[in-house]
């Protein structure tokens, strides 16, 4: 199998794992409401979710957990990939905006610092800009 394959094979594992990670913190109070599905639907196909991972991930049997990494990089450069999928299409809206608080307090951050981290996000983020940029910018 060429090295290509297995970067595209994890790219999409990597994107199904945040898919999952949304759709449990979208379930995360029993239910998903028909708005967080249009949110998840979005998702979906921003990280080319294909329509059988999709059902997969659905399925109440399924239980992904929401996997929290313990490098503070890691947790700062998860969430600088959430807020990159966030901005694919130049508007958030509220839905989104509470969806991201609850994704950083999944990624352990307190209720305080993942408010303050994401209005610090929302001040930046307005272009592309490189994760140690970002990392820097959030630190300051």
């Amino acid at each position: 199998m060429p090295i290509i394959d297995l970067y595209e094979h994890s790219e999409q594992r990597h994107n199904l794992a945040h898919f999952a990670t949304l759709a449990s913190l979208a379930a995360v109070d029993g239910e998903i409401s028909p708005e967080e599905k249009a949110i998840l639907d979005k998702f979906a196909f921003k990280l080319n979710i294909t329509e059988e991972e999709y059902k997969e991930v659905m399925k109440k049997e399924n239980k992904y957990p929401i996997q929290t990494p313990h490098s503070g990089e890691k947790r700062l450069k998860r969430l600088f990939e959430f807020f990159q999928m966030s901005f694919a299409d130049q508007s958030i809206d509220d839905d989104q905006k509470r969806l991201i608080e609850r994704y950083a307090i999944a990624l352990g951050y307190s209720p305080d610092t993942a408010i303050t981290i994401i209005e610090k996000s929302y001040g930046i983020f307005c272009g592309k800009i490189d994760f140690e940029d970002y990392q820097y910018l959030m630190e300051k």
